[in-house]
């Protein structure tokens, strides 16, 4: 299973999500988050980690013009795109990307089931919230390309035993305060992931 650490606002907890097995770690471009960084900040952290990290960037409602541009100035490999008000022209991006599904019902999972997409609750804020997306919408659906986010800590993925999903997306539960990493949280994390 794939293990991002996001919501990453200095090196120092970028560097620890890593020594504890994070696959890849996400940086918000999005102002109104209280992780927010900028991006010249963002690529001084990414020019100082180990080689083989995924970069990601995660965006809430821009345009595919300002996702190139902060991607190229932060170095990010990944966009991941909140788009609710399908703004963004994909053709345009030049960045690789994955799209969020804030999910509000099973007929939403049904619907995403076939590409690779990352599944967090629906929620009137974006990201870090802490609220989990209900379960028992994956029953019985091939989970093989989702990436779940929201409300997931060291304590509840034994939960997902057995939907088989890509990957795990964690911010607020591996936080010591909203933006600031505690380090032991992030390897209780991974190793649970690892367990599933």
């Amino acid at each position: 299973m794939k293990i991002k650490i996001c919501g990453i606002t200095n090196l120092e907890d970028a560097l620890d999500a890593i020594e504890a097995g994070a696959d890849a770690i996400g940086f918000v471009f999005y102002k109104k988050s209280p992780r927010y960084i900028e991006a010249k900040e963002a690529r001084k952290i990414v020019k100082k980690l180990p080689p083989f990290i995924q970069t990601v960037g995660l965006f809430v409602n821009e345009t595919a013009e300002n996702i190139n541009k902060i991607c190229d100035e932060a170095l990010i490999n990944l966009a991941q795109v909140y788009d609710d008000n399908s703004l963004i022209e994909y053709e345009k991006l030049r960045t690789k990307y994955i799209k969020v599904l804030r999910a509000k019902s099973k007929d939403d999972i049904l619907k995403n089931a076939n590409e690779y997409i990352l599944v967090d609750a629906f929620v009137e804020e974006f990201g870090g919230a802490g609220k989990r997306v209900a379960l028992q919408w994956f029953d019985n659906v091939d989970c093989s390309k989702f990436i779940l986010a929201g409300g997931l800590n060291e304590k509840n993925l034994k939960e997902l035993k057995g939907y088989n999903f890509f990957g795990v997306d964690v911010s607020s539960g591996v936080e010591i305060s909203k933006g600031k990493k505690d380090k032991q949280k992030m390897f209780n994390f991974v190793k649970a992931a690892n367990e599933i």
